[in-house]
């Protein structure tokens, strides 16, 4: 049996192993282990060396195994059934940071645990006394049973938060309804567990945003997953007015203030990585919509191979980033990815030897070597103003978080031409309609062709899930519109179909986990700038696009589909909008 019984692996420390394992130096642990010390809170060795960056999570998950010759689970991968979960407290799996997922096939005596660490002989051993069973230890990561904790207890513990809360609510006001009380409300334990435990719920799910709508009688919660909005949870109304009193207070809004609408901001750490919350409300007949953006500040920032581009375009991606100067614009809808295009261009742009200046509203990461400023139109710090203040700092680059208006476009457009490189965001349908709303925002047609480099359209296609997709026929049609060349359409092509609404445990259902991206990559040759110099429509510019060899947002799309990544259902929604 694969358990942890043996007296010769029980006496291994997780240092040495991880030095056996070639993974820190004797000096690093010295260094760890003396942070462990003077650290306020008690924390196991292998939290503390994650956190001072020498190993991750999954290297020390390899390690054990390895080094212990056991086996790796993740939990996502696996059904838990309802009496393995009444195994043992919820409490008790956060304390040691584990989770029983099922008994051995044939043997009810012995149960299977997912261990963040196997060689914690407390947690086994008050396991056992717990459940009366023998134990079999597995490997994985503290992520991954924080994640299972959180799908499989999360909505009952906030639930429970909230009767608490409500239960509170009711011995206090009995039915003469909540008065003007909110800043004493907030102080109480269970909606500040509640909140903790929402935005907990949607950092596990891979939430893009929480939404809190309140209605006649109850709160709803809802979570936007891979670009679409998904129902979380339902509370009672009464609970709503101390949740946003308590989200004001921390997000720093005027708890006062219930007329009109407030931007807030705040930081929160989930599983030792921090996420940036930016806040909005809204009042509304029934109260105050709240909704709050997650962004985890070292995701803007990626390997541009980890964009999504094709092979092909991330040549195109080099080859327009390595212009001295000259204006890169990225376009695409709300939440397409344009900041992470723009985050990953500037990291990889970002040498000793140049002078980087960002003006953004709001700034969404902080990213060392650059200087960023951040807009203040209270105080008279628009875009065009910081840009003027830019011009007299000596930059190499500029980034504009985005060109809202034509004093902007024009202090753009003018900076490129005098020997400076901007990169910045526009909202349009496609690349060559950038062009021409540049045009509508009365730059000069020569200019647009003497500063533009070139222009890249983006958008997020969700991918089908893996574990549970289903593949299918293209139908005729399907292939009429993805261009199969005609003496390939009587072949059988099989291509991705979501399993949407199944017991999948990798995407809950939905058929879909994650996204990527798609690009229609437009470099601005010589032709296109004849084209655009005699005001040539966004048609036009894009023909003569395509003749050069730019795909399309459906094109790349389609490339997905026949890839297996995406499915036709997916193009249709989000890139054929754009047709």
């Amino acid at each position: 049996m694969d358990s942890f019984s043996s007296r010769g692996r029980r006496k291994r420390r997780l240092g040495d192993l991880l030095i056996d394992a070639g993974l820190i130096t004797r000096e690093q642990l010295q260094e760890a282990l003396q942070a462990q010390q003077q650290s306020d809170v008690r924390q196991k060795l292998g939290v503390t060396l994650v956190e001072l960056g020498m190993v991750s999570e999954d290297g020390i998950a390899d390690a054990l195994c390895q080094q212990l010759n056991m086996e790796r689970v993740k939990l996502s991968d696996y059904h838990i059934e309802d009496q393995v979960l009444a195994l043992v407290d919820e409490r008790m799996l956060r304390k040691y940071m584990l989770m029983p997922y099922e008994f051995l096939p044939g043997n009810a005596n012995v149960v299977r645990v997912a261990m963040s660490d196997p060689m914690d002989l407390a947690a086994i051993d008050d396991l056992s006394i717990v459940t009366g069973l023998q134990i079999e230890a597995k490997v994985t990561t503290v992520a991954d049973v924080a994640q299972a904790l959180d799908r499989y207890f999360g909505n009952a513990e906030a639930m429970k938060m909230a009767d608490q809360f409500t239960q509170e609510h009711n011995e206090r006001y009995g039915n003469r309804g909540q008065k003007e009380e909110e800043s004493e409300e907030i102080k109480q334990a269970p909606i500040v567990r509640l909140l903790n435990q929402i935005v907990e719920q949607a950092v596990h799910r891979r939430a893009s945003d929480i939404h809190f709508e309140p209605m006649e009688t109850q709160l709803r919660i809802r979570f936007r997953i891979d670009g679409v909005l998904q129902e979380a949870m339902k509370h009672d109304i009464t609970l709503f007015p101390a949740l946003v009193a308590r989200i004001k207070i921390v997000s720093g809004m005027d708890i006062s203030e219930k007329r009109k609408p407030q931007d807030g901001r705040m930081s929160v750490v989930v599983d030792r990585q921090e996420y940036d919350l930016r806040v909005s409300n809204l009042p509304t007949v029934y109260g105050e919509k709240v909704v709050m953006r997650l962004t985890q500040k070292k995701a803007l920032t990626r390997d541009k191979k980890d964009l999504g581009f094709q092979p092909e375009d991330l040549i195109k991606f080099d080859k327009i980033l390595s212009h001295p100067h000259g204006i890169i614009l990225v376009t695409g809808p709300t939440g397409s990815g344009k900041s992470t295009t723009l985050y990953t261009a500037l990291s990889e742009l970002n040498t000793v030897g140049v002078n980087i200046i960002t003006v953004e509203d709001p700034v969404e990461a902080n990213l060392a070597g650059i200087n960023q400023v951040q807009t203040n139109p209270k105080a008279g710090l628009t875009f065009a103003s910081a840009l003027r203040s830019i011009l007299r700092q000596d930059p190499d680059i500029i980034m504009i978080g985005e060109i809202r208006d034509q004093e902007t476009a024009s202090i753009a457009v003018e900076a490129s031409i005098t020997g400076h490189l901007v990169v910045s965001t526009l909202h349009t349908n496609s690349a060559a309609s950038t062009i021409t709303r540049l045009a509508d925002m009365d730059i000069e047609s020569y200019m647009i062709a003497d500063a533009l480099i070139g222009v890249i359209a983006q958008r997020l296609l969700r991918r089908v899930c893996p574990a549970c997709k289903k593949m299918v026929p293209l139908t005729d049609l399907e292939k009429e519109e993805m261009h199969i060349r005609p003496e390939f359409r009587s072949r059988e092509i099989l291509v991705p179909e979501a399993n949407r609404g199944g017991d999948c445990m990798q995407c809950g259902g939905a058929g879909y986990q994650g996204r990527i991206g798609i690009y229609e990559i437009l470099p601005v040759s010589n032709m296109i700038k004849r084209v655009i110099v005699r005001g040539g429509s966004a048609e036009e510019i894009e023909n003569q696009a395509i003749r050069e060899g730019m795909k399309t947002l459906v094109t790349s799309a389609n490339q997905y589909v026949l890839q297996g990544v995406t499915t036709v259902e997916e193009v249709h929604r989000v890139a054929y909008g754009d047709e």
